[in-house]
């Protein structure tokens, strides 16, 4: 009942300090004029969201109820439209639900979809779900993936190639916290921003990849647009750099380009890759296998100088107490 009754609130001039030194509340604490008298300032009339009508809540809850309850494995196929948004997302919230933060064992939920994702798919999706799309996604694929792993490829009987095409949407795993994904075509823009944890490979970028990201590995195997790693502080991103440009793509002020050199990334690059083919077929991956002493020289890694830094120091810690 005192939701808009700005009436009742008392104010101060807090005159004291510098920074209120000038301010004036009145904007904010002025009543909205009303466009008719019987508008009302809260909610009172309930929403339906049609969450009844999601495809989580009519199909996967029911697939996946051996898992959900017993923790045995389920595997499904079905199809997926443009409209189905979020999927995942009410199934892992009821994941979480019945066995806690840490998930389910990886692969205990394989849900196989065939057509066109819309958005958020995989949005939050946790430990123990894979889902697997042949055909194509929207914008935020994966946002706030929080363990699960996604997997993307064009239809088998495709004639293009996948890493000259755009397969997902913008600002795929936006602020995805762990989980893996793994995309055989290009991502459009904002690809990894705000990414703290999954590990991901992709045949390609649009502008402003990488952007804010403070954790997780990213492996571009193709092209980058303009900005990439713009505010990036933290993780990884290995760059296969064919063409020879990318240093003038790379928004510089936060980070450091460097060869693949060390025997512990060119493992963890080579397996991430491996990984990728093996989950999409990806031809790219391949070729990059089969000629790995040629293709690791083109590869940059985007390492944060204070990241590199901090690591450097953790580092030499551990030596010290190693050795007394």
């Amino acid at each position: 009942d005192l939701i808009g009754q700005v009436g009742y609130l008392e104010t101060e001039k807090a005159i004291e300090h510098w920074k209120a030194d000038g301010l004036d509340l009145t904007p904010i604490l002025t009543p909205a004029p009303k466009p008719r008298p019987d508008v009302e300032v809260r909610c009172t009339i309930s929403q339906d969201h049609g969450l009844d009508e999601a495809l989580d809540v009519t199909t996967l809850l029911t697939l996946a109820k051996p898992a959900l309850e017993n923790g045995d494995r389920v595997q499904a196929e079905l199809d997926i439209i443009n409209t189905n948004r979020t999927i995942g997302t009410i199934l892992s919230h009821n994941v979480v639900k019945r066995w806690g933060e840490d998930g389910l064992p990886p692969e205990t939920i394989h849900l196989k979809f065939n057509g066109s994702a819309g958005q958020s798919f995989g949005a939050f999706v946790c430990r123990g779900i894979t889902m697997e799309v042949e055909g194509d996604g929207n914008d935020y694929v994966g946002k706030g993936l929080s363990g699960g792993r996604l997997i993307f490829y064009p239809p088998k009987e495709s004639t293009f190639a996948p890493e000259q095409c755009i397969i997902v949407g913008n600002v795929c795993l936006y602020g995805a916290t762990s989980g893996k994904a793994f995309f055989r075509g290009r991502a459009a823009e904002r690809f990894c921003v705000r990414n703290s944890g999954a590990w991901t490979v992709i045949e390609g970028v649009g502008d402003h990849a990488c952007e804010y990201m403070t954790g997780g590995r990213a492996v571009i195997l193709g092209p980058t647009g303009r900005n990439f790693a713009a505010g990036m502080s933290g993780g990884v991103a290995y760059v296969l750099d064919e063409a020879g440009d990318f240093e003038s793509l790379c928004n510089m002020e936060l980070v450091e380009l460097e060869g693949v050199e060390a025997q512990g990334d060119i493992a963890e690059l080579k397996a991430l890759i491996s990984e990728h083919r093996d989950a999409t077929g990806s031809e790219v991956a391949q070729r990059v296998l089969d000629d790995w002493s040629t293709s690791l020289p083109k590869f940059v890694k985007v390492m944060p100088t204070d990241y590199k830094r901090v690591l450097e120091a953790r580092k030499e810690k551990e030596l010290v107490a190693a050795h007394g």
